[in-house]
């Protein structure tokens, strides 16, 4: 399946990012109440960057949806997400 040209262009812009920078590009997303498809594939894009990273997302994620009602950490030693309740 083909990717969708805003996702490709979204996953480069992340792929050059240093973590903190996506941390802060996800907290930035923390209880937006807007959605279109454009957010679909920002936010796609970014969980995808974290998993291609190995980063371990659990935090985040329930069985088939990305959580944003918290802020996150980026936990180093354990290379995961952490939320900030």
């Amino acid at each position: 399946m083909q990717q969708h040209i805003y996702y490709i262009k979204y996953a480069l812009r992340f792929s050059d990012m240093q973590i903190p920078e996506l941390v802060t590009i996800f907290n930035a997303q923390v209880q937006s109440r807007g959605w279109s498809s454009m957010r679909a594939y920002h936010d796609q894009a970014l969980i995808g960057e974290f998993q291609r990273r190995g980063i371990d997302i659990a935090a985040v994620t329930g069985r088939k949806t990305i959580s944003f009602a918290h802020p996150v950490r980026y936990d180093l030693p354990n290379n995961k997400l952490v939320a900030i309740n």
